[in-house]
């Protein structure tokens, strides 16, 4: 109390760290949900971009791949600009270019025009989305940090599939005519809202010690990015030529020469661009493993059940898109009580979401075998409700576990070291279980090449379960 009686307002030292507001939180939020929303909203326009623009498959394919292996192979790179630079300035540049690459994308003539914005629009979201997760590492602590890492995972979750609804409902639409150009024109006022909210809400933050950009670390990570992502996305859709077989097998040689260059400056006591003792990390280890495969999973379904329900269940795009509607709001209503339960279980949590995925697939299985090709939103509705509850056990914690030690010195680094893991691995997985999927269709038919393709993703969720019994008990 003041000597008037008045309540004095705490005054925070001017050496203490940026504080995150609400507003500011909601803002990197956004931030964060556009990248992901834009890789999978895609999905139900890519027949529609096809016809409009003459696109061959293999064209089509580069639409999804570029976008997402520009996007991979960059966001470790924006991490540490953002260290150096100052997170909120990287966070404001690399939003304001996702919006005039989403326009240029809208905006698109041809096919391959349309191809090299997306690879643009890639490379826009790397630089921005490392520092939302950053930004939150660094400007909150305790239970505010916990809390917010809760509502980073639900969003990135619920982009995921609310991206895929989206795009069904703006593709159906026809806006003034825009058809599925729609799908990136909508990104231009959302990036507008977000870059006035930025510069009044989010606050500066960068490392205290900032090292120089690791250029040959730099350059190897993108190599190896390369030779593994872009022969699995584009492999069969070009009927894998030779090309792909011998970037596939530089792989593991250029993925050798990364670990050599980036252990040796972490040993001279620099700072590479991807630390090897990071990983000393148990809960960032142990984290990212099970990423990889839950992500794999995760982008894989969402492909191949937008092709499927269109293609062989002859659902036009908006029923195509609102049959994962049960998804998004179990996924969103159970990440909300995620908090609690980790608070009292620990990380037995995403063990239990594993398990409820398991069973969420099996239904979604059960039905198609059962019902193809009469599904929509009410046949499926049991097992993807289902299943987004177990997502939603798994995702939001696993970001937290992954992040949970990371000095906030390293939070640029820690932060891109897993956005990367995890957009990689989404691209693997529309990749792989793409291909599986629509190389068993010819053969087999749509009903069985879809059930083939759950029962696969099916093994990925038993080994995300078993995987969860190794996470540290804890999550801090």
């Amino acid at each position: 109390m003041t000597e008037t009686g008045t309540l004095t307002t705490p005054v925070r030292s001017p050496s203490a760290p940026p504080l995150l507001s609400g507003l500011g939180l909601f803002t990197v939020l956004l931030g964060a949900a556009l990248p992901l929303i834009d890789f999978f909203i895609v999905n139900v326009a890519l027949p529609t971009i096809g016809r409009d623009l003459n696109a061959s498959e293999a064209v089509l394919e580069l639409v999804v791949a570029g976008y997402g292996v520009s996007y991979a192979v960059l966001l470790v790179l924006g991490g540490r600009l953002g260290d150096l630079f100052g997170r909120r300035q990287l966070f404001l540049g690399g939003m304001a270019a996702f919006g005039l690459t989403s326009l240029a994308c809208g905006l698109a003539p041809s096919a391959w025009t349309l191809v090299a914005a997306r690879v643009a629009q890639g490379a826009a979201s790397a630089a921005m989305l490392p520092q939302v997760l950053a930004t939150i590492q660094a400007a909150t602590a305790g239970g505010r940090r916990a809390k917010a890492m809760g509502l980073y995972g639900a969003t990135a979750g619920l982009s995921m599939v609310a991206g895929q609804i989206l795009g069904g409902l703006l593709v159906a639409a026809d806006i003034a005519g825009t058809g599925w150009r729609a799908v990136f024109l909508v990104n231009v006022p959302v990036v507008l809202l977000g870059l006035v909210l930025a510069a009044r809400a989010v606050p500066e933050t960068r490392s205290q010690h900032p090292e120089p950009i690791d250029t040959p670390g730099t350059v190897l990570l993108a190599l190896s990015l390369l030779t593994l992502l872009a022969p699995l996305t584009e492999g069969r859709a070009a009927g894998w030529p030779l090309w792909t077989w011998l970037s596939l097998a530089l792989f593991p040689l250029v993925a050798a020469a990364f670990y050599y260059v980036e252990r040796r400056e972490d040993r001279a006591g620099r700072t590479p661009l991807v630390p090897p003792s990071l990983f000393a990390l148990t809960s960032l280890r142990r984290g990212l493993i099970m990423i990889v495969p839950f992500s794999i999973g995760f982008s894989g379904f969402m492909f191949v059940i937008a092709v499927a329900l269109q293609r062989g269940a002859d659902l036009g795009p908006v029923a195509a898109g609102l049959a994962l509607a049960p998804m998004a709001v179990v996924f969103f209503v159970t990440s909300l009580c995620g908090p609690r339960l980790i608070a009292r279980y620990g990380t037995r949590v995403v063990t239990a979401g594993g398990l409820i995925q398991a069973v969420g697939v099996a239904l979604i299985a059960l039905t198609v075998w059962r019902s193809w090709p009469d599904l929509g939103v009410w046949e499926l509705l049991p097992g993807t409700a289902v299943a987004g509850a177990g997502q939603a056990l798994q995702l939001p914690v696993l970001i937290r576990i992954v992040l949970s030690e990371v000095p906030a010195a390293r939070a640029g680094v820690g932060s891109g070291v897993m956005a990367t893991t995890q957009q990689s691995a989404l691209a693997v997985g529309v990749a792989t279980l793409g291909t599986l999927f629509l190389s068993l269709v010819p053969g087999h038919g749509m009903r069985d090449a879809l059930v083939t393709t759950l029962l696969v993703q099916l093994a990925g969720v038993a080994l995300t379960a078993a995987l969860s019994l190794r996470l540290p008990r804890k999550v801090g």
